[in-house]
């Protein structure tokens, strides 16, 4: 038998395979041994930080001792009662041979890559069928079904995988024959590299192009362990990793796995990434001063960079790609500027052609970037011109990319027209004809995004130019590029490793030579902040009636939520419950659903507003509800269900009870009052007050605006307000269009509004004069939305203050943002203090690997837009009542975006209602009204004015869509995999003109008569 120290030294010895094969929970309650004390240490470690340092910490543990007798042989058997056989393999001195070592990292590593579509499986048959070949413990099994029903059929498919890795060596192979067994024959297929990697072991996707694999075979040569001269698996049953092990590298285990995905982690928690707000650099940037040349205004070219300034520029001005990260305010772009000039310039000392693309990712930058920016300072220079979605001129972007030497624009504009240049019938452009490639918010470069897809073309060209060099051949120019940036984040990390992992992926996407920053305390003072905290209201009878009623309509529905009323998780179930109601066309949910979600909001409303804020939501909707069943205009009137008639008894019955509690201010909440202190004491205390109100919601904007409008003391004082809010529909609020929020904005600067309230449209980098007074009014998201709106507190002496609801968490998130903004400037800082030739190292890996990846979506995107369904396979019912509504045969598609049905009878099924929200003429096509469904008033769609001819747009969210027997719903017509005909204008055209001439004929009969 072996010796306690024997064991022991084993343990040390394959610690670091250890701690990523061990799975800390369930082993933790095998492990007698181990005091409870030390158990629940672990269990906190786990819980705050991750299965990995749980793993590590009980490591220490059991090297630390004491140890009783028999624990050797306890820690091997509940290693394998739990599913870590391979774990216990390791310890009992039994480690698989150097070969099949590499063989199953490599397999793991080929996991990983491909997860995005691993996670599309069957979860629970592929569970069930592991199980029945013990890959899966009884364990397991349960607790990969039980994930599957919290989070869904991913969620499950994730903790699959990060189970079925754990597994010794061979369980690859089961895998495979799991899921050939569950009919999963396109992953088996990706999986053995059938249709990824061809005979030589290199991916082979419809968008790999040659190069591509010449470039991760060259990879391999100079990163492999082991030799990549390997046979494909003979069958599937008999299958290995010998497949990808030439197309993957094979380093050692830490090294691997140190990638977004760590299939080892018990951590799966999302990025916060739904919230993430982007700046806009403020045109004058506080520089206004230093900008401008001595003796000349700054239209004549004088850029004077202060001393941190000039420090950032170094790299970019010597042709390096660098990210430049500097605090909102601090001058990014006015940097931006001055390189994009030398660049220039230096171009022309050389006889060389520069150009310049300025990328933004929203509109107004473009605008304001052009006018405020690069227009400035280089117009009487240069040819600078800016192209956006709001753009009039209706030439074709590359004839303006070719006349002029800078050009600022939309990133998703630019990605167009690098597609269009691969196919024969449009004209384009390609990143070679670009010499410098400006990205404002570069943070925004991560997957799926439109600035991660024109790095990617970027990353496989600057790939294959090394190909071509080692073969002696002249590689195609690349642009330089320069990402501007004012917080990266830190991506949802809670460690400090994953957060500089995550810089460094950043980084990598950019091809930056490295990210630089400059500490700013000697050169800029940060706002003072505080956490103003409010009471809890004692009394809520106006939120009492409205749970009542919710209550009463939870009752006759027969649902019975789990979680609170007003409370975002309260959203989500309810929006969840009304897409269940539509797909089994049960008409009585579906509508309640409708009706708990507007309560819900009203209640949230008179939580951080108004009680009579709220009370008109809900009066408005239901008077917009009522002219919606009953049109005097119209012949017929729309049916009224017993549902709808309950529903709207109900409210009227509350409506006057509600109507008088509202016009009680002793029971409004206290968030409300807190906020009027803190306005009128910043207004009263200081010579010249400036201030911005970040909020939720459009609706509260607009509430608080006519709240401080409303209140005579705010006057008093000087307050002047107004709401601010972004363009683009939303049924419940009208947008503000792009002039509305230029004159807004115009008032702000000129001092005829010293109080914007507004949403995170603000945050996001409207051009915002400096502000002394910032307030986040119940409302936290991410460290980077923390870290943007504290910048807008820009001039001297000003605050930043958060509202909060004692108790509501507000408070608590904020310290979090302040942690992780803490462990982004640590990371950047390690991120800069890399050796080169490790930091070269991990920007290849990390590039190679978002190459891959984005060639597997980018195949999985063209099988699913290639389907061999019909369209006449799928049919639409409305949303609201289940009435048919067309064939997909019906369908057909305008511009590449909208879906249009121009059948004859179609229009005998809807009716048209004023368009609301219609708030600008685009080139080719207007919006004139809303469509709706004559038997129950369910929106529809709206009608299009396309060139003259009306067609009735259809909005897929509106529907419900029935394939193969099954209903489903969709938010965008993308995510239906099936594609309907171009719309034909000439066919429609000859139609229209031939109906036209006919009532022409008509009405002259008539008049003749």
């Amino acid at each position: 038998m072996s010796s306690d120290k024997e064991n022991t030294g084993l343990i040390e010895c394959f610690r670091n395979r250890l701690r990523r094969l061990i799975l800390v929970e369930p082993l933790l309650d095998r492990l007698h041994f181990i005091e409870d004390c030390e158990k629940e240490s672990i269990r906190a470690k786990l819980n705050n930080q991750g299965n990995l340092y749980a793993a590590d910490q009980l490591l220490n543990t059991i090297l630390k001792g004491p140890r009783t007798e028999g624990w050797f042989r306890e820690l091997l058997d509940g290693l394998e009662t739990v599913g870590c056989k391979h774990a216990a393999n390791y310890i009992n001195n039994n480690p698989p041979t150097p070969s099949m070592e590499v063989e199953n990292d490599n397999c793991i590593r080929m996991i990983q890559l491909l997860q995005p579509t691993l996670e599309t499986m069957k979860t629970r048959d592929v569970c069930i069928s592991c199980h029945s070949m013990d890959i899966l413990t009884d364990e397991d099994h349960d607790n990969i079904l039980a994930e599957t029903d919290k989070l869904g059929p991913i969620g499950g498919a994730r903790l699959l995988l990060r189970r079925v890795v754990r597994k010794e060596a061979g369980w690859f192979s089961t895998f495979l024959k799991a899921l050939a067994d569950t009919e999963h024959f396109p992953l088996v297929a990706e999986l053995q590299g059938k249709d990824l990697v061809d005979e030589e072991g290199v991916p082979d996707t419809p968008h790999a192009l040659k190069d591509d694999k010449e470039l991760v075979k060259e990879h391999l040569k100079t990163n492999l362990a082991v030799p990549a001269q390997v046979k494909a698996p003979a069958s599937l049953l008999d299958s290995s990793c010998d497949s990808i092990s030439g197309f993957l590298s094979c380093e050692s285990l830490d090294g691997t796995f140190d990638g977004s995905v760590d299939l080892y982690s018990a951590d799966f928690s999302q990025n916060e990434s739904s919230h993430a707000s982007e700046s806009m650099d403020d045109s004058a940037s506080g520089d206004g001063g230093a900008a401008a040349a001595a003796g000349g205004g700054p239209e004549e070219g004088g850029i004077v960079l202060r001393d941190y300034q000039t420090d950032v520029a170094g790299p970019a001005l010597e042709g390096k790609n660098i990210i430049i990260c500097l605090p909102t305010g601090s001058g990014k772009t006015r940097v931006a500027v001055y390189i994009t000039k030398e660049h220039l310039d230096s171009r022309r000392r050389d006889n060389q052609p520069g150009k310049v693309v300025v990328l933004v990712n929203k509109i107004p930058l473009v605008e304001q970037h052009y006018s405020t920016e690069f227009g400035r300072f280089l117009r009487h220079q240069f040819k600078v011109e800016r192209v956006s979605g709001d753009s009039q001129m209706k030439i074709s972007f590359p004839e303006i990319f070719r006349k002029n030497d800078i050009i600022i624009c939309t990133a998703q504009i630019l990605e167009n027209s690098l597609a269009n240049a691969k196919k024969v019938d449009e004209d384009g452009i390609s990143l070679s004809e670009i010499t410098l490639m400006v990205i404002d918010e570069c943070h925004h470069t991560q997957k799926g995004g439109v600035y991660n897809h024109i790095m990617i073309r970027y990353l496989r060209q600057k790939h294959r130019n090394d190909l071509l060099r080692k073969e002696q051949k002249d590689p195609l120019p690349i642009p330089q590029v320069l990402g501007l940036t004012a917080s990266p984040g830190v991506g949802g990390a809670k460690t400090q490793q994953k957060a500089m992992e995550h810089i460094l992926r950043i980084c990598a996407n950019l091809d930056a030579v490295t990210i630089k920053t400059k500490n700013l305390q000697e050169e800029s003072t940060s706002p003072f902040k505080r956490i103003a905290s409010a009471d809890k209201r004692k009394e809520d009878p106006f939120g009492d009636v409205i749970k009542g009623i919710m209550e009463q309509i939870q009752t006759h529905a027969g649902l019975n939520p789990l979680c609170d009323f007003g409370t975002q998780n309260y959203e989500q179930w309810v929006v969840l419950t009304e897409q269940n109601a539509a797909k089994e066309e049960n008409t009585k949910v579906r509508v309640c659903a409708e009706h708990l979600r507007q309560y819900n909001e009203a209640l949230h409303q008179s939580n951080t507003i108004r009680m009579s804020d709220a009370y008109r939501f809900l009066d408005k909707y239901y008077s917009e509800e009522s002219k919606k069943k009953y049109d005097p205009d119209e012949e017929e009137n729309i049916t009224i269900t017993d549902t709808e008639k309950f529903l709207f008894t109900l409210f009227k019955d509350k409506r006057e009870n509600l109507q008088e509690l509202a016009k009680q201010p002793k029971f409004e909440n206290n968030s409300l009052s807190k906020l009027r202190e803190i306005i009128l004491k910043e207004f009263t205390t200081r010579a010249e007050a400036r201030g911005i109100i970040f909020t939720k919601t459009r609706l509260s904007a607009i509430a608080l605006s006519q709240w401080i409008q409303e209140n005579p003391k705010f006057e008093e004082c000087g307050v002047r307000a107004s709401h601010l809010i972004g363009g683009g529909d939303q049924s419940l609020v009208k947008p503000m269009t792009s002039a509305e929020q230029k004159d807004v904005l115009k008032k702000f600067r000129l001092g005829e509004i010293n109080l914007l309230i507004a949403t995170t449209v603000a945050e996001e980098g409207l051009d915002i004069k400096e502000c002394n007074i910032v307030i986040r009014y119940c409302l936290v998201t991410n460290e980077i939305a923390m870290i943007q709106a504290r910048g807008r507190g820009r001039a001297e002496d000003s605050s930043y203050t958060l509202v909060e609801v004692e108790g509501s968490g507000v408070a608590e998130r904020e310290s979090v943002n302040e942690y992780r903004e803490k462990m982004m400037e640590k990371a950047i800082i390690k991120v800069g203090g890399l050796p080169r030739a490790e930091y070269n190292k991990k920007m290849k890996d990390f590039q190679l690997q978002s190459i891959v990846e984005e060639n597997v979506r980018a195949k999985k995107k063209k099988q699913k837009g290639m389907l061999k369904e019909e369209p006449s396979k799928v049919s639409f019912s409305c949303r609201g009542c289940s009435k048919p509504v067309c064939s997909g045969e019906h369908i057909k598609v305008i511009e590449d975006m909208h879906h249009v049905v121009v059948t004859p009878g179609f229009r005998d099924l809807f009716i048209v209602r004023e368009n609301t929200t219609l708030q600008e003429r685009l080139l080719d096509y207007e919006a004139n009204g809303v469509i709706a469904c004559k038997e129950c008033g369910h929106k529809w769609g709206s009608l299009m004015l396309y060139k003259g001819i009306e067609c009735p747009c259809l909005h897929i969210k509106n529907a419900v869509v029935t394939h193969n027997s099954k209903n489903r719903v969709f938010n965008k017509w993308g995510e239906l995999a099936i594609r309907f005909p171009a719309f034909d204008y000439a066919e429609h055209a000859m139609d229209f003109v031939k109906h036209a001439m006919a009532e022409n004929s008509e009405d002259e009969e008539d008049e003749t008569l």
